[in-house]
């Protein structure tokens, strides 16, 4: 049965890493036809956040039994990553603000390790450095190389905030008020809406480009369409398929499969958009999945037993 429920886990894992990959090669011809980045990430939660809506009522005991995990899980999860990401995104290049972003898991083993005072996996921790290092390769760091310090801290910020999406993902899984993943996400897309909804101001929002068609490589597509992608696929089945296999795996191995979104992002880019792979970036999706393979190899420690880092470490504390 455990061996069957991480299967599941790796299942919905990889669905999420390649719903949340999907995300670019939809938003970014709409961006393309004239969306402000901003806005297209407010259509994004606020239309996942509708969707999500009846689950929020079904759901709302929530907000009298898990408050601050509520306003956590928007504030940091939904919104702190995008508005980080997209601020870093106007001070640094592109790929580097990605792999700063998806230094998330590797801060995640250091939140586990040192604040949590659990011990981390050999395996976990070797599938993170690879994962990181293939990262690199995919994004072109040697590309960007001249920084704006505050682009870094900003784009480190967003890596902090992902990192907790997956700590806040799996808040309860030991108690027995475990909250309902659905209730959770679509509580967190309502007040990422509201936090979101300061930051883009959604009044001026061109909502022409809607009402038009968008280029996805050589062909026209309606740009409804491309949007309900990005909310019903890359929003609302990501974070479901992401938080469930949070709680199936466990935020360590969860986090480094999470890698694979970019891996994904670059190759639909390719694929559909014509965008140029080169070598080195088939070279870092290759380090990524094998990151990804190591993670997911590690087991928890059976009781009693502990794995950690170093032969230094003697916490005697449970996985």
């Amino acid at each position: 049965m455990q061996a069957s429920g991480r299967h599941a886990g790796l299942g919905l894992a990889l669905g999420s890493a390649i719903a949340f990959g999907g995300s670019g090669v939809a938003a970014k011809p709409l961006i393309e036809a004239g969306l402000d980045p901003l806005h297209m990430v407010w259509l994004r939660v606020a239309g996942a956040a509708l969707v999500l809506s009846p689950l929020a009522w079904r759901h709302r005991d929530l907000v009298r039994r898990k408050p601050l995990l509520l306003a956590g899980f928007g504030l940091i999860a939904v919104a702190g990553v995008q508005a980080f990401y997209f601020a870093s995104l106007s001070r640094i290049p592109v790929g580097v603000a990605l792999l700063l972003e998806y230094l998330g898991p590797a801060l995640l083993l250091g939140w586990i390790r040192f604040v949590q005072r659990k011990p981390v996996t050999r395996a976990a921790a070797a599938g993170a450095a690879v994962a990181v290092v293939g990262l690199a390769c995919v994004v072109q760091i040697w590309a960007g190389l001249s920084l704006d310090p505050l682009g870094v801290l900003l784009g480190l910020a967003a890596a902090c905030c992902q990192a907790f999406y997956f700590v806040f993902a799996d808040q309860g899984t030991d108690g027995e008020d475990v909250p309902d993943p659905m209730g959770v996400i679509a509580y967190g897309m309502i007040i990422g809406t509201v936090v979101m909804t300061v930051i883009a101001r959604p009044w001026q929002l061109d909502w022409r480009v809607l009402g038009g068609d968008a280029a996805v490589g050589d062909l026209m597509v309606p740009a409804p369409v491309l949007l309900g992608w990005v909310v019903l696929i890359a929003t609302v089945l990501a974070y479901l398929t992401g938080v469930v296999s949070v709680r199936k795996l466990s935020p360590q191995v969860a986090g480094v499969v999470a890698c694979l979104e970019a891996v994904v992002a670059t190759v639909l880019a390719w694929v559909l958009l014509g965008e140029h792979l080169a070598t080195w970036q088939i070279v870092g999706g290759a380090l990524v999945l094998s990151g990804a393979f190591i993670a997911q190899t590690s087991r928890p420690a059976a009781p009693g037993v502990a794995e950690p880092l170093s032969a230094l470490d003697r916490d005697p504390s449970k996985v």
